[in-house]
């Protein structure tokens, strides 16, 4: 059975130093869903099914390239609003994206998808596309009161170490906006830095060390100042944008700055 399509769904994300929230139905949240893996289906050469969200743009002349450009253009059409208008041509749009990459071959994993401020390789972004996908799901089964189970051990371990892998970008570009202390020590690019290691328990969980100062730094376990530990799905929640950082129920050792830094750099990875 379908959820209906006038439960109101809670979303929630994490932005400077605020959680935001915004509540949408159903139905916009799968259109949210088709609006940005249109990002996609444009980078593979295949027809974007919204690509008249254009005309909508916030900027008349500029298309809406970002997921949240693409999703408040979405929004504010007057496209159907029937749930069964949305989920049928959104689950083929998913399909006709993934029978294009089995049959693309391997060099197709780096093709740049733009998000607006910044590109994704394919791989990465299919990974961030399966992350937004089951933490929405999430949200409309606690809106709709119905269990949902999280994915795969070795689809979270993708999800998580693709988040990973963006902290250090993230760490930087908070640092020079002000919203993170200032790089202790920097060093050539390759050589070891200060490193936080990150060890995250239970299922799709493991070891991560991630450079403090610079991300063109290599992470050290010998260089390590600070080791922050948590739940793989409490690790996703923040990185979605559904906890705090100050909420995190972590275990913490190691210079307070650093990992009071990492734990609002992974909050701040989630966008709507």
């Amino acid at each position: 059975m379908l959820p209906s399509r006038s439960a109101p769904v809670r979303l929630r994300w994490y932005e400077g130093n605020r959680a935001m929230e915004r509540q949408a139905s159903v139905a916009g949240v799968l259109g949210h869903l088709r609006a940005v893996d249109g990002l996609v289906a444009r980078a593979l050469g295949l027809d974007d099914p919204l690509a008249a969200l254009d005309a909508y743009a916030a900027d008349p002349g500029s298309a809406p390239t970002s997921p949240v450009g693409r999703t408040e253009a979405y929004w504010r059409t007057d496209l159907p609003e029937r749930l069964g208008s949305v989920r049928e041509p959104w689950r083929e749009q998913v399909h006709t994206l993934i029978r294009t990459v089995s049959f693309a071959g391997g060099g197709v994993s780096q093709l740049a998808v733009p998000y607006g401020k910044f590109d994704l390789p394919l791989r990465d972004s299919l990974v961030d596309r399966a992350f937004e996908t089951w933490v929405h799901a999430w949200d409309i089964a606690e809106a709709v009161h119905y269990p949902y189970d999280p994915p795969s051990a070795g689809s979270l371990r993708l999800m998580i170490d693709l988040a990973v892998r963006l902290l250090p970008g993230a760490l930087a570009q908070r640092r020079r906006a002000g919203l993170a202390g200032p790089a202790r020590r920097l060093v050539a690019a390759g050589s070891p830095g200060r490193t936080l290691h990150l060890e995250v328990e239970g299922s799709g969980g493991g070891h991560w060390f991630i450079a403090l100062d610079s991300p063109g730094a290599k992470a050290s376990p010998d260089e390590e100042v600070a080791h922050v530990a948590l739940d793989a799905s409490e690790f996703c929640q923040l990185a979605a944008g559904h906890v705090e950082p100050l909420e995190a129920a972590a275990g913490q050792e190691g210079d307070r700055e650093a990992i009071h830094d990492v734990l609002s750099a992974t909050a701040a990875l989630s966008r709507l």
